[in-house]
């Protein structure tokens, strides 16, 4: 017999993992998982070979986020059982990603003479999943079909999992660099795709109470697994969160590069990060004060701090339509969108090109140019929003970087001026082997690696950005700063950090120009 209606607590937190690491963008394509896996090894032979480096490592805040894995040395029989158990389980991708380097080494050889012969060449577990092809400066490079990798085993659900725990606060441990284990009391670690529907029905409970148990045995909880299941649920509702009902144009920032915009008829959520609710000094918003029905999601990249499944699985059932960038199409680099939100239980998702237009009640959702923040890379998974309602035109540019001024006067040319455009300025960034790294088929040199940059716009090209959009308002964001956005982030602002520096002085150009510009930090709310 069922129990009374319970609602999910507020601070239930979702990590997704794959092989127990935590999923973002790179781990979930088929095409570039494997590669990563294989770094994965190198990180866990590392730690299981000398565990005390790491520690040591982690007491240095210039190393967080860093290749140095979070867990004690009493822990390295575990780290060592995961690594075992990665060498036997994910065989085939390690072979996968060893393969990648070989068709590398084989196109290397290509002298623009046909490349007709180098299909009998490559490795038989890529055979048929790639197109070998030239640019027009007959450099060689290999396409993948992603979705015929997507359809095939080399897509591993099995690999896919999900752990839940209660948050009672914003510190959280620096993620990509290390492993969930099993054996941590206060984490439930449940071994089921991320597209299941038991998921779906788990976040329904945040805000719609019912029975806990149909969605316990759904997720084939038993035992301690089942108890510490049952501490998760709470006879208390949340606060309601009434949909806007004014005339106009209602924006709320929700930290980081998350941001509701909302008019009586249509809400559009930017780059989904948002914070869990628990006693806390910093008000913000948070789950409960999402609509019910999230109309629009829009991603502007697959960065881990603009497309995060921790926040989008939960919402997953409560969002009308995802909009991503379109890639350019199997790139190694630059993998789809849409075909992995699709592959994880998004059911609505839309690629937009560049000045690609979908309308919405009341405006228009476009697809703007982005420059800037991937090192240089051939990615073209990365847009600014344009979004247009009620007469009203907001601009979330993202980390775009100016490193080409006269781009704006074409999108100004474009589109016209615009109302409020929100810019990031992580002006600094990490280096292109920070992200990219297993992807490279070998290390850059460390003078061209630290040259290539995953930064923002600086202050000089921020205001040229301005300049050329004339926008009546200028918003910084997408800074990372708020506190809970450290375990993907690791930045570990101080007052005179050089990106604060230079977001200071836009603030005072716009302020001289009586151009109305802010940082928020937390929340805010506007109407522009």
């Amino acid at each position: 017999m069922s129990s009374s209606p319970r609602y999910l607590k507020q601070n239930v937190a979702l990590e997704p993992l794959y092989n127990q690491w935590y999923a973002w963008w790179y781990l979930l394509s088929p095409a570039t998982a494997p590669l990563y896996v294989a770094n994965h090894v190198k990180i866990l032979e590392s730690f299981v070979a000398n565990p005390a480096i790491h520690v040591a490592a982690l007491k240095n805040p210039a190393l967080a986020g860093g290749p140095y894995i979070h867990h004690g040395v009493e822990r390295v029989g575990e780290v060592k059982a995961l690594l075992e158990r990665t060498r036997k389980e994910q065989a085939d991708s390690l072979q996968f990603a060893q393969a990648i380097g070989e068709v590398d080494k084989l196109l290397s050889t290509a002298n623009g003479f046909s490349l007709e012969e180098l299909y009998k060449k490559v490795p038989d577990i890529l055979r048929g999943y790639v197109e070998l092809t030239y640019d027009l400066n007959n450099r060689a490079s290999a396409r993948f079909f992603e979705s015929l990798l997507y359809r095939g085993p080399h897509f591993k659900e099995s690999s896919q999992s999900v752990s839940l725990r209660l948050l009672e606060g914003d510190a959280r441990p620096y993620v990509f660099s290390t492993p969930r284990l099993d054996s941590d009391p206060h984490t439930l670690h449940i071994h089921r795709p991320f597209r299941h529907e038991a998921l779906d029905a788990l976040f329904a409970l945040r805000h719609t109470p019912g029975p806990v148990e149909p969605v316990r045995d759904a997720l084939g909880l038993q035992g301690k697994d089942a108890e510490l299941f049952s501490t998760f649920f709470t006879d208390k509702p949340p606060a309601p969160a009434p949909r806007y009902d004014g005339d106009g144009v209602r924006v709320r920032y929700f930290g980081h590069a998350c941001v509701l915009i909302e008019t009586r008829d249509v809400s559009i959520l930017t780059d989904p990060v948002v914070s869990y609710d628990f006693p806390n000094d910093l008000p913000r918003y948070t789950h409960a004060d999402l609509p019910e029905k999230i109309d629009y999601v829009l991603i502007t990249h697959g960065h881990a701090d603009h497309l995060m499944l921790e926040t989008l699985i939960p919402l997953r059932k409560r969002i009308g339509t995802i909009v991503v960038p379109a890639s350019n199409g199997g790139a190694l680099a630059d993998p789809s969108l849409k075909l992995m939100l699709k592959a994880v239980g998004f059911p609505n998702v839309v690629a937009l090109a560049e000045l690609e237009s979908l309308p919405i009640p009341d405006g228009a959702l476009t697809g703007i140019p982005f420059i800037g923040e991937h090192a240089d890379l051939n990615i073209q998974a990365k847009l600014a929003h344009l979004v247009q309602l009620k007469g009203r035109s907001m601009l979330m540019a993202a980390d775009s970087n100016a490193l080409e001024p006269r781009l704006y006067d074409h999108v100004q040319a474009a589109v016209g001026d615009i109302d409020v455009l929100f810019l990031g300025m992580e002006s600094e960034g990490g280096p292109l082997s920070w992200m990219y790294g297993p992807l490279l088929p070998a290390p850059l040199p460390r003078k061209m690696d630290q040259s290539r940059r995953l930064n923002g716009s600086n202050a000089e090209r921020a205001i040229d950005i301005v300049r050329r959009i004339n926008p009546k308002q200028v918003h910084i964001y997408a800074m990372g700063r708020e506190p809970w956005m450290g375990h993907i982030m690791a930045m570990g602002y101080h007052e005179n950090a050089p990106q604060l520096i230079e977001a200071r002085k836009l603030l005072a150009w716009c302020q001289e120009r009586n151009i109305t510009a802010s940082m928020p930090y937390v929340q805010a709310e506007l109407f522009p």
